[in-house]
C-alpha cells in the first residue's frame, strides 16, 4: 500500500556550496564534479548518482535510480565557494595536495582557478600543527561569526544561488568536551561575545550557517554541532545538521566486517588498527590532542556494533587499539592495517588481517557530494527540515549524530536500510523489511 507522499519543493535554481577548508577533500570534490559535468569522469562512489532503490516486492523488479526517485539538485546547478587559512586557489591547493594527477587537474584547471578561498576562522590552539596566514581578524568570536555570515550572504548574491549548504572539510581540532557555554543558545552567544575558549572555529562556522537557516554538515570528529546550543539553533531556524567525521578508510572496513562477525556469533579477542598517511590530515593528527579527537571517533564503533553488554561471552573486554602515524611519503594514499583476533566453535582461535591501501580524499569526495544533495533535499522538505539532526545520514559518518539519550547506529548495512527507507517514506512508498513471507502466501 502506498502512503501519502511527503511534501518536497522542487530544486529550482542554483545550489550554493561552501566548504570550510579547501584542502585535499574539498578540491578533489570540486575537480570531480566538474570532470563529471564535462563527461571526463564517472561519479563512482556516489550513492546519489549511481545507486538504485528497490520499490515493492522483489518480483516487481522495480528499482529506479535514487536521483530519479527523489528530487535532488542536478550537478549542473552546483556552484562552489568557501574558506581556507591558506590563500591558494583550488587548482594550486589541489596540486599541493597531490591527490589527482596533473592530467586530470589540467582538464579542469580553468574552473578550479576561479574558486578562491575567503580568509578562514583560525586559532592555532585548536589545530596546533598548522599555522595559516589567510585568516580573519576580529575583536571577539562574535565578530568572526558575523564576518562568516557576511561571506555567505555575499557568495549567495554573487553566485545567484537560490539555496545553500555548508560543509566542514577542514582539519581535526583538539579534543574538547561539552561545557557550560555549549548548553544553551543564550550561553553560546554570550560566549561568542566574550570569546570563550570553549568555542572552536568549527562551531563559529556552524553558528553562522545555522543562524542564516542554512544546513551544516560536519566532516571531522570535532565537537561542533553535537552540542545543545547549536542543536537548538538548528531546530529553531529549520536548518538541518548531520555529522560527524566522514567514514572513509579503516572505519569503513570495521563497519563492514564487525556486523558480519556479530551476525555469525563469532567472538572477538582483540582488534589492532594502525594507519600511515602523509597528507595535511596526517600532519594535524600528529598532534596528540587532535589525535585524541580522532581516536574517540574510531574507538566507539566496535562497542556499539558488537554490544558486549548483550553478548559478554563473545565481546566482553575485547582489546581495541588504534594508531595513526604521520608518514609524509604516503601523501593522500593512506594505508590502514588491521589485525583481528577472533574465536569460533569450542573457542578455537582464528585471525583476520586487512591491509587497505586507500585514497582518503577519493573516498571522501563522493560522501561530500551525497551529503550536500541530501541536505539540500531535507531543507526543501517541511517535515524533515525542522527536526535538526538527520540521523538517516549516519551511513556517511564514523561518529553518527543521533537524538539525545539514543545510541548511534554504526552497522553500515542497518545505516543503508535506514537511509533508503527514509527516501521511501518521503515518496510514499512501502518500507522494505526483508521479511519475505508475502512471497509464499
Amino acid at each position: 500500500m502506498r502512503k501519502k507522499t511527503v511534501e518536497i519543493a522542487q530544486p529550482k535554481g542554483k545550489l550554493g556550496i561552501m566548504t570550510c577548508g579547501m584542502g585535499a577533500v574539498a578540491t578533489t570534490f570540486f575537480a570531480g564534479v566538474e570532470s563529471i559535468r564535462r563527461n571526463l569522469a564517472s561519479p563512482f562512489g556516489s550513492l546519489t548518482q549511481m545507486g538504485t532503490i528497490r520499490l515493492g516486492k522483489r518480483t516487481d523488479r522495480k528499482a529506479p535510480m535514487i536521483k530519479d526517485f527523489v528530487p535532488l539538485a542536478g550537478l549542473d546547478d552546483l556552484v562552489f565557494g568557501g574558506w581556507d587559512i591558506f590563500p591558494d586557489n583550488s587548482y594550486q591547493a589541489a596540486t599541493n595536495a597531490g591527490v589527482l594527477n596533473s592530467k586530470d587537474l589540467d582538464a579542469v584547471r580553468d574552473f578550479l582557478e576561479e574558486i578562491r578561498p575567503l580568509p578562514g576562522v583560525f586559532q592555532r590552539k585548536y589545530v596546533k600543527r598548522l599555522n595559516g596566514s589567510h585568516v580573519k581578524r576580529g575583536k571577539t568570536k562574535m565578530d568572526l561569526a558575523k564576518q562568516v555570515m557576511e561571506d555567505i550572504q555575499a557568495f549567495q548574491a554573487n553566485s545567484g544561488a537560490e539555496r545553500m549548504v555548508i560543509i566542514w572539510c577542514g582539519s581535526t581540532e583538539i579534543f574538547m568536551k561539552p561545557g557550560p557555554v555549549h548548553q544553551s543558545l543564550a550561553a553560546f552567544e554570550k560566549g561568542l561575545r566574550s570569546s570563550d575558549p570553549g568555542i572552536a572555529p568549527s562551531m563559529i562556522y556552524a553558528y553562522a550557517a545555522l543562524k542564516l537557516g542554512i544546513p551544516f554538515a560536519n566532516g571531522a570528529p570535532n565537537l561542533t554541532t553535537d552540542i545543545p546550543a547549536l542543536q537548538q539553533l538548528s531546530i529553531e531556524n529549520r536548518a538541518p545538521i548531520c555529522g560527524k567525521d566522514f567514514k572513509t578508510g579503516q572505519t569503513l572496513m570495521k563497519t563492514i566486517i564487525a556486523p558480519g562477525l556479530k551476525a555469525r556469533m563469532i567472538g572477538l579477542k582483540g582488534w589492532f588498527s594502525t594507519n600511515i598517511l602523509g597528507n595535511r590530515d596526517g600532519e594535524v593528527l600528529d598532534d596528540p590532542m587532535s589525535f585524541r579527537t580522532k581516536e574517540e571517533s574510531k574507538l566507539s564503533v566496535l562497542e556499539y556494533i558488537l554490544q558486549p553488554d548483550v553478548y559478554p561471552e563473545l565481546y566482553k573486554d575485547f582489546y581495541h587499539k588504534v594508531r595513526i602515524n604521520y608518514y609524509p611519503p604516503s601523501g593522500d594514499n593512506k594505508e590502514g592495517w588491521d589485525n583481528i583476533d577472533i574465536f569460533g566453535w569450542m573457542g578455537y582461535p582464528m585471525q583476520i588481517k586487512i591491509d587497505f591501501l586507500c585514497r582518503d580524499s577519493i573516498l571522501a569526495a563522493p560522501i561530500v557530494l551525497d551529503l550536500i544533495l541530501f541536505m539540500d533535499l531535507v531543507q526543501r522538505c517541511p517535515e524533515m527540515a525542522g527536526k535538526g539532526i538527520q540521523e538517516w545520514l549516519s551511513f556517511y559518518f564514523k561518529s553518527p549524530m543521533c537524538a539525545p539519550n539514543l545510541y548511534p547506529e554504526h552497522d553500515l548495512f542497518i545505516q543503508l536500510m535506514k537511509l533508503k527507507n527514509t527516501l521511501r517514506h518521503l515518496r510514499g512508498e512501502q518500507l522494505i523489511t526483508h521479511l519475505g513471507l508475502e512471497y509464499y502466501d
